[in-house]
């Protein structure tokens, strides 16, 4: 994620590097490495998530899960047909042909049964162990840098000054939807509504549900924090939620890509890469018209 940098000592930096008042010192190097540190990390778990959930590609509601339930709300497999084996994905009892993506794929003619195709996880054979030990090794990574930086990022007041919404931001918010919508961005020091709204979400709700409902599927967690799985609804359930937290990660970095591309991604990458940042022009006032005498 991204962070303003505000400090004097950055302003400083920012006036001796160039005369161009417009290019600011905006990402400190703490926001710079956190942000690729959990974009690997979620890329990681993203792929090895894939493989263990192709260990067993249902989702259920509720404590317990089996053949004697109907509380399957999401299934990826295959099944034979006339035509041979098919692919499918069910959500909700409705079930669609996903023959070469989900549920059959592979090289023509060495297809096999599994839920996400080869290209999609880590590592592309089926490993369930190896799977995990990503997935877990990542997920601390990911677990011990937001901790740190919800920490720091309390005390140095960067939370409260420039991820927390205020009035005259709630008030922006149907413009800033119109500007969005129009693909119309102001380059500026501070996080639009929109900008701060996503952001804390993905921060305050998204990352730390799913580091909840990772730690209530962990058996060695039920005797330190029993009371999790009945929080969340058994452990199916906060299966079920994981997965569901994922795939809005994944829209989370979808929508986050096509505005780094729609907003210019040479100024948007230079900012998290070197903290460099490039805002729009100051408005100029109009010049006074002379008159003649």
């Amino acid at each position: 994620m991204e962070s303003v940098a505000r400090s004097q000592s950055a302003a400083d930096r920012g006036a001796s590097a160039s005369n161009d008042k417009t290019l600011i010192y905006r990402q400190s190097r703490w926001t710079r490495l956190t942000h690729w540190l959990w974009a690997i990390s979620l890329f990681f778990m993203l792929l090895s998530g894939l493989q263990i959930f192709n260990a067993r590609p249902q989702l259920y509601i509720g404590k317990e899960s089996g053949f004697e339930y109907n509380n399957i709300i999401f299934a990826i497999g295959a099944e034979n047909s006339d035509a041979g084996p098919r692919g499918y994905t069910e959500i909700f009892g409705k079930r669609f042909d996903t023959t070469g993506v989900l549920g059959w794929s592979g090289p023509a003619g060495q297809e096999t049964s599994r839920a996400f195709p080869s290209w999609a996880t880590i590592p592309s054979y089926y490993d369930l162990g190896t799977a995990r030990v990503i997935h877990f090794f990542f997920a601390w990574i990911l677990t011990t840098t937001l901790i740190v930086w919800f920490v720091a990022s309390t005390v140095n007041g960067h939370l409260r000054r420039d991820l927390a919404p205020r009035l005259d931001d709630l008030k922006r918010l149907p413009q800033d939807i119109v500007d969005h919508a129009k693909l119309k961005f102001h380059h500026a020091r501070e996080y639009n509504t929109l900008q701060k709204m996503a952001y804390g979400g993905v921060l305050f709700v998204l990352l730390p549900l799913m580091i909840i409902t990772g730690l209530a599927m962990s058996p060695s967690m039920n005797s330190v924090l029993p009371f999790l799985n009945d929080l969340l609804g058994g452990r199916q359930t906060a299966r079920t939620i994981h997965f569901t937290v994922m795939v809005l990660l994944v829209a989370f970095f979808v929508v986050h890509i096509l505005m780094i591309l729609a907003a210019g991604p040479i100024n948007e990458l230079r900012s998290i890469i070197t903290g460099w940042y490039r805002t729009d022009p100051p408005a100029q006032d109009d010049k006074p018209v002379e008159r003649s005498a």
